[in-house]
């Protein structure tokens, strides 16, 4: 870590710090517990209900027009699965804009759900047995066929499942421990610094 990136992180550390003097950490503590839970839900049961799905499929679908604005296919085609990246994201990012700290950890447990959620949807590139959900009435292609066929990596499509699933762990883990360490922050600093 250079000199400027252990800077910023300290800026970033403290800033948080000061955001959780006199915050009610109780509540944050029992919303961070459920949107873990409703996080980890794709994780173990790639079918199973969690209060991320809707959004993220919204943003997927969202991603398909957005992106067939540039005229490309592929872009297009690829389109659904970054908008779902890309929405949580930008949430965390506006978050952090407005200085929300545990509103950066929600959104990274979102982020986290979202790329669990586009791990089965990437392993069954070539096998194509899922039923495909879409908003648009010709939608019949499979995006992660198409994706890694033109790649030339669709007999990969288990091992980049597999990958993408260990980066949403990842975040997962990255996002409870932020969460974590603001209600400790919260705990301990029931007034305002100074």
């Amino acid at each position: 870590m250079t000199d400027d990136e252990a800077a910023d992180f300290a800026h970033w550390r403290d800033d948080a710090r000061a955001w959780c003097a006199g915050r009610s950490w109780g509540w944050r503590a029992a919303l961070l517990v459920l949107l873990a839970w409703q996080a980890s839900v794709p994780f173990v049961d790639s079918e199973g209900f969690h209060v991320f799905r809707g959004i993220t499929f919204g943003a997927h679908e969202f991603g398909h027009l957005f992106f067939a604005l540039a005229g490309s296919e592929w872009l297009a085609v690829a389109g659904g699965s970054l908008m779902q990246l890309l929405v949580p994201l930008g949430a965390a990012a506006i978050m952090r804009y407005y200085r929300d700290w545990f509103g950066v950890a929600a959104c990274g447990l979102w982020l986290a759900s979202s790329f669990a959620d586009l791990a089965p949807y990437i392993a069954d590139a070539r096998a194509m047995e899922l039923d495909l959900v879409s908003f648009s009435e010709d939608a019949s292609g499979h995006d992660w066929n198409y994706l890694l066929g033109k790649a030339h990596l669709l007999y990969q499509d288990h091992a980049i499942a597999r990958l993408d699933r260990f980066a949403g762990f990842i975040v997962l883990a990255a996002a409870l421990g932020l969460g974590l360490w603001l209600i400790q922050q919260m705990r301990i600093r029931p007034a305002a610094d100074g």
